[in-house]
């Protein structure tokens, strides 16, 4: 039976004050986002032995791996208006894009396009303000918990920023959420989404403004802010350690945002925010690796020291946000690496493992983020995600 959770901005790091230990017989995980309809355990994966196989799929049997899970993750596993609320269902967006659907009573609806005309879904509040359109935060697991969080799910996907949006019976377009979001920069603000906002959209990434301090902005000094400094080796590490899940949000804004600038400028040298981004994603990529568990996992500790669980839940946390860092971190030829390709085997199984239990909608989602991140990067998109692409000629841009 599932118990109530509490909402806050660092949901994720609070996790074991409320995680459920494992029983032998069942596991209670929370805030569920579907499960199949037969309660079948897969007596195969769930007696598999712990033996090279297992652990080391060759290419060809992790790829088939990925697509089954994924496919069920995306298909499987289906939420709808009724039982679940914007923090869930822009979750789903994040792992599969903006195409992801859902159901609006009996019939299957695209979420995104279904909140973009300004149908109603709970946890989804904008509203318009001189300086640009607000998404805004809310209280307990059902809308934004961080500044500009739904704002940066749809940023990781193909989302054109001229996209009509309504807002309280009128048209803006999401440039206007892009003018809020500049507006919104202080010193010491929660930028990890913010980062991921402004260096997607903005051209050149290198263009300053003036935001609600008064003060000179640039996506650079959100990215420094976001990385500490890299010559404070403990002060850096305690930054990341003690953000949103364990401090792969910050770190996940720091990959996005310098893969930004690299591609606008592939051939310019890294200086002050930009190289304090590199090294800070460097050092965590190093703690991820140092602190993997045997059995392929990543730490529940995520970059602070290695700790293993009897907790299903933790390890599809941490290994889940870690893995979705690294697959924006590290080039095809890195995430082809041994230990990468353990991580996402080890995910794969613990997905496979738990298909039938009604799982907590934020970490599977950014699990399954991070196995498309992971699949796309190293054998190319799935062949459903390509079908899809090639009949959207109709879809607005």
């Amino acid at each position: 039976m599932a118990r109530a959770v509490p909402r806050s901005s660092d949901f994720c790091a609070a996790w074991r004050r409320w995680s459920l230990p494992l029983a032998a017989a069942s596991i209670a995980l929370l805030l569920g986002c579907g499960s199949a309809p037969e309660p079948a355990a897969d007596v195969a994966v769930q007696n598999a032995s712990a033996s090279a196989t297992v652990l080391n799929p060759s290419p060809a049997e992790l790829r088939e791996q990925l697509d089954r899970v994924l496919d069920f993750t995306e298909h499987g596993r289906i939420m709808s208006l009724e039982k679940h609320a914007a923090w869930q269902l822009l979750h789903g967006v994040l792992a599969f894009g903006p195409d992801f659907e859902i159901l609006a009573g009996d019939k299957k609806v695209v979420a995104l396009d279904w909140v973009f005309d300004g149908k109603p879904m709970r946890g989804w509040t904008l509203n318009a303000t001189p300086q640009g359109v607000k998404a805004e935060i809310e209280p307990g697991k059902l809308g934004q918990g961080h500044e500009d969080q739904w704002f940066a799910i749809i940023s990781q996907w193909p989302v054109p920023i001229n996209r009509p949006i309504t807002v309280n019976g009128k048209q803006y377009t999401m440039r206007d959420m892009l003018k809020r979001s500049m507006f919104d920069c202080w010193d010491g603000k929660e930028a990890s989404w913010s980062v991921i906002v402004t260096s997607t959209h903005l051209d050149p990434i290198d263009q300053k403004w003036k935001a609600r301090d008064g003060q000179e902005w640039t996506v650079e000094r959100l990215v420094s802010m976001e990385a500490g400094d890299i010559y404070d080796e403990e002060g850096g590490a305690e930054l990341i350690n003690m953000s949103a899940c364990g401090g792969t949000h910050k770190l996940i804004g720091l990959a996005i945002a310098l893969n930004n600038y690299r591609a606008q400028y592939p051939n310019k040298e890294l200086t002050g925010g930009w190289l304090a981004a590199e090294k800070r994603i460097e050092w965590a990529v190093r703690q991820a690796r140092a602190y993997q568990l045997p059995s392929g996992a990543f730490s529940i500790q995520f970059f602070q020291r290695p700790a293993n669980s009897a907790n299903l839940d933790e390890h599809l946390a941490a290994t889940g946000h870690i893995l979705e860092f690294l697959s924006f971190a590290l080039p095809k030829e890195q995430l082809d690496d041994a230990w990468v390709r353990r991580a996402a085997a080890y995910l794969c199984r613990l997905l496979e493992r738990t298909k039938h239990l009604d799982l907590e909608c934020g970490s599977l989602y950014h699990a399954a983020h991070g196995l498309v991140l992971y699949r796309t990067k190293v054998y190319g998109p799935r062949e459903s995600t390509q079908a899809r692409a090639a009949g959207d000629s109709t879809r607005v841009q």
